[in-house]
């Protein structure tokens, strides 16, 4: 499997990607899309054929999505999209129940959110390997009972490494999407 290190992701010129009247743009450079094998996939079935960029999709109280929704059976596995650790188990209102997964470096945190359970003895401090199970499709949160997905999101970490801070990054090309 490829591995990509942080400085592969250069900085494109600055420019914003989305119009100034949209309320989540930012004045971040986009990020160069990585090869696609960077991320595994974290729905166990999809392919990247199956997916939908809606990072920049308007979502409530003027808030962008900044995540991938990925569509799948109730129950079905959820994988760790790289080696790494989990930071945090938590169970949110909005979220209903997620792992938080920081990379072997440190640098990028992981997001799974609306998971029905986690995989049996999952626990914080807890080292994951690429492709390992975490977690199960669900619909917990604030997420549609008859629309199970995983909600997936990718953060850079700054300095302080806090799991719940980060600057968000479409998952959608680390996903293979075009």
């Amino acid at each position: 499997m490829l591995s990509v290190p942080m400085s592969a992701f250069v900085a494109a010129p600055a420019s914003p990607t989305l119009p100034p009247s949209e309320p989540f743009a930012t004045d971040m450079p986009p990020l160069v899309r990585p090869p696609s094998a960077l991320l595994t996939m974290p729905v166990m079935g999809v392919t990247r054929d199956d997916l939908h960029d809606q990072f920049a999709d308007p979502r409530g109280e003027g808030r962008g999505h900044e995540a991938i929704d990925i569509a799948a059976p109730l129950g079905t596995p959820v994988l760790a999209v790289a080696a790494g650790r989990v930071e945090k188990l938590f169970d949110s209102k909005r979220g209903g129940l997620t792992v938080y997964q920081f990379d072997v470096d440190d640098k990028l945190a992981y997001y799974y959110a609306h998971l029905d359970h986690y995989a049996a003895g999952l626990s914080e401090g807890q080292e994951l390997a690429r492709g390992e199970v975490i977690g199960y499709v669900g619909s917990s949160g604030n997420a549609n009972a008859l629309a199970p997905h995983l909600h997936f999101a990718v953060f850079l970490l700054g300095p302080e490494k806090h799991w719940w801070q980060g600057t968000p990054i479409n998952p959608y090309p680390l996903l293979g999407g075009d």
